[in-house]
């Protein structure tokens, strides 16, 4: 199909205007996905107009995979690919298929790069919004993993109980008096369920830790992404729950990942 009609330079100068830093590469990407002119100078106002470019084109790049992301479904960040990797290099070295849970999973992003990265995996995932489940039955279904929607661990299968070998949970851990300072991309378009973490920003991130032993086979692994700032009082509620935990980070992608584990003889 050609390309349409509207000059990319007219799309770059647009995207420039409304304060787009990477006005050249989204304006190839609109060009690219529109199917007539009418399309992309619809989807150019979308972005102009404040809309995250992932929900402009109903899909997110993620560890090298398209994953599809709804209006109002949390974008996954770039930042979270360290947690991906740090999971798939602690699960690598299993000699069964790898059972992995992916909590506040949002648009299922997290599970389905795990699933890709550790493929065989039997894959389960929950949100409590009924938006980011909708959107992540859609990857996880491709994946051949199952979505649930509930609070954390309350909608997964009993049977799930001692077998989880990854629980990735990347929940939400800006503290509620810092969402209005949010950029206006992710306070005004995405679920606030999926960015306020309660007054310290770690409500969720203790409750999932809390959990976790319950869940998690003996030697098996929690990782919760969270801020430099938070990071030790994270480890703190993850050594409280009877995990041995330890910190892993990247200055590159500016990503701090708490890593829990169930001790192998438990």
């Amino acid at each position: 199909m050609s390309s349409p009609a509207l000059p990319e330079s007219a799309v770059i100068t647009r995207l420039r205007a409304a304060g787009c830093v990477f006005a050249e590469d989204e304006a190839r990407l609109l060009i690219s996905a529109a199917r007539t002119t009418g399309d992309l100078a619809a989807m150019v106002e979308r972005r102009a107009a404040g809309l995250p470019l992932e929900h402009v084109l109903g899909w997110a790049e993620f560890c090298g995979l398209r994953v599809a992301v709804d209006p109002g479904v949390f974008v996954p960040r770039r930042r979270t690919e360290f947690l991906v990797h740090q999971a798939t290099a602690l699960a690598g070295t299993a000699q069964r298929r790898t059972v992995v849970v992916d909590l506040c999973c949002g648009s299922g992003a997290v599970g389905v790069a795990l699933a890709a990265a550790l493929d065989p995996v039997e894959l389960h995932a929950a949100d409590v919004d009924p938006v980011a489940v909708r959107c992540a039955r859609r990857n996880v279904s491709a994946a051949g993993g199952q979505v649930y929607e509930g609070d954390l661990y309350e909608p997964l299968p009993a049977a799930l109980r001692g077998r989880v070998d990854v629980l990735a949970a990347n929940v939400p851990y800006v503290p509620t008096e810092e969402v209005g300072l949010l950029p206006a991309e992710a306070r005004v378009h995405e679920a606030r369920v999926a960015l306020d973490g309660g007054a310290d920003g770690l409500d969720v991130l203790r409750r999932v830790a809390a959990g976790a032993s319950g869940w998690l086979a003996p030697g098996g692994h929690l990782l919760i992404e969270t801020s430099e700032r938070q990071a030790p009082h994270a480890v703190r509620a993850f050594a409280g729950s009877g995990l041995t935990a330890r910190l892993s980070a990247s200055e590159e992608l500016y990503a701090t990942v708490v890593i829990g584990t169930r001790p192998p003889g438990e």
